[in-house]
């Protein structure tokens, strides 16, 4: 019997995900035929619906809308072709340097716009066409812009950790951002070895050198975009405001820098920008709601309990445990987007991190890094999806030049799993923990 309701809630959940039922509808209805089972199902749908508004009524969600506005205006802002020229500027004398611009300009732009999907349209569609005349195959580039476009989603503002801080409760988004700086450039730096090997197998030529004076311009104009970060990680670092506070700056000053400074923004565009802020905040925030309503059926019916002592049976080995929760979020983050999945496995698999001594900021990281790999895999990877089409360049064309980089990325994973100061150490240095 301890079995038969995480049997039927998981099973309903894969069944209807995999007929076509969307995945926030797959959810509520998964919760709904197992909380049936433990209560009438008019007293089920009444909690769960009072969980869901509840859920929601948090001062931290309040950051979502607020840095889903903040990229929209800066996707549409000419902030990619600003950070490219500037990446050019750091890292286009290295072998393979078209493929560093690309890794490098997706960390930055990443780290701004907190979109590994707008970081694989607005840096690649610019990358795509230049990598091409510079003699690069195209499907190449295309699997260097897919895997590297995630690094964002690491490196703050990040709106996956936000989630994350909440599913996982009682945990700072501020410490959360800080523990993702190590590990995101970490992702990149492996992305970039292998990119500078593959580059000096091929021949691939370096960037032009720019002389001091296009140098100098180019950093100049990049320093308004780049100041963001400093801005909103400076001012949560020194206590002048929170993670949601300064969400809300983020918009006044990516308004400020996409309409008033570089003026590609025009305020006829600004209606349909916030109708498509509007759109994306309300398809995070549905899944957010209703994926509580699941976690209280999961608590409720001892489901997190169930699992950590199954996988204590298995083994006590700390080492052993983490690889087969990473291999489960490895095979998850092939078939399910990373917002429902850290919902669902958080308060799963965090019991299990905590029993073995791991801290939760560090299991954090480490799930958010492992889910993002996802995104560059069908049948789900809306990164792979969107770096293809921008690139136009077809899916299993890519599949062969894609397997270096996600060695990559399964090392960098291996080192955030395994070495915790990766994660741990900036916040503890800043004294955020």
């Amino acid at each position: 019997m301890d079995w038969l309701i995480p049997l039927v809630l998981f099973g309903s959940f894969f069944l209807l995900v995999f007929t076509g039922v969307p995945i926030a509808f797959a959810l509520g209805i998964s919760a709904i035929f197992a909380g049936g089972m433990m209560m009438p199902v008019e007293v089920i749908l009444a909690v769960i619906s009072q969980r869901m508004v509840a859920g929601l009524d948090s001062f931290a969600l309040l950051a979502i809308p607020f840095f889903v506005l903040a990229g929209v205006l800066m996707n549409s802002g000419g902030i990619a072709k600003r950070l490219i020229a500037f990446s050019q500027i750091l890292v286009g004398q290295m072998p393979g340097s078209m493929a560093h611009v690309n890794v490098m300009a997706n960390m930055l732009f990443g780290s701004i716009s907190g979109s590994a999907t707008a970081a694989a349209a607005a840096v690649g569609g610019t990358m795509a066409p230049l990598q091409k005349e510079a003699g690069y195959d195209p499907a190449y580039s295309a699997a260097v812009n897919v895997t590297s476009c995630i690094t964002g989603l690491l490196i703050p503002p990040s709106n996956v950790l936000i989630i994350y801080a909440l599913t996982a409760g009682g945990i700072s988004v501020s410490t959360l951002f800080m523990a993702g700086y190590l590990p995101g450039i970490l992702m990149g730096l492996c992305l970039m070895a292998v990119g500078a090997i593959i580059a000096k197998r091929r021949n691939y030529p370096l960037s032009p050198k720019p002389t001091l004076n296009q140098a100098l311009k180019i950093t100049w104009e990049a320093i308004p975009s780049l100041m963001l970060v400093v801005i909103v990680m400076g001012g949560i670092m020194g206590g002048v405001f929170t993670a949601t506070e300064a969400s809300a700056i983020a918009v006044v000053y990516a308004f400020f820098l996409s309409v008033i400074i570089y003026r590609e923004v025009k305020f006829s565009q600004l209606p349909q920008l916030l109708i498509d802020s509007v759109v994306m905040t309300a398809i995070i925030l549905i899944l957010i709601s209703i994926s509580i309503g699941m976690s209280w059926v999961m608590t409720r019916a001892d489901i997190p309990f169930i699992i950590t002592d199954a996988m204590m049976a298995i083994s006590e080995n700390p080492i052993i445990i983490l690889l087969i929760i990473n291999v489960i979020l490895l095979i998850v983050g092939v078939f399910m987007d990373m917002t429902p999945a850290v919902l669902i496995f958080t308060p799963i698999f965090l019991p299990i991190a905590r029993d073995i001594g791991m801290d939760p900021v560090h299991f954090g990281i480490m799930l958010v890094a492992n889910l993002c790999i996802g995104l560059c895999t069908p049948p789900v990877g809306a990164a792979l999806f969107v770096g293809c089409t921008v690139s136009d360049v077809k899916v299993h064309d890519m599949i062969k030049p894609m397997l270096p980089f996600f060695g990559a990325l399964l090392v960098a994973l291996g080192l955030i799993i395994y070495v915790p100061e990766l994660s741990l150490f900036l916040p503890r240095f800043f004294g955020m923990m």
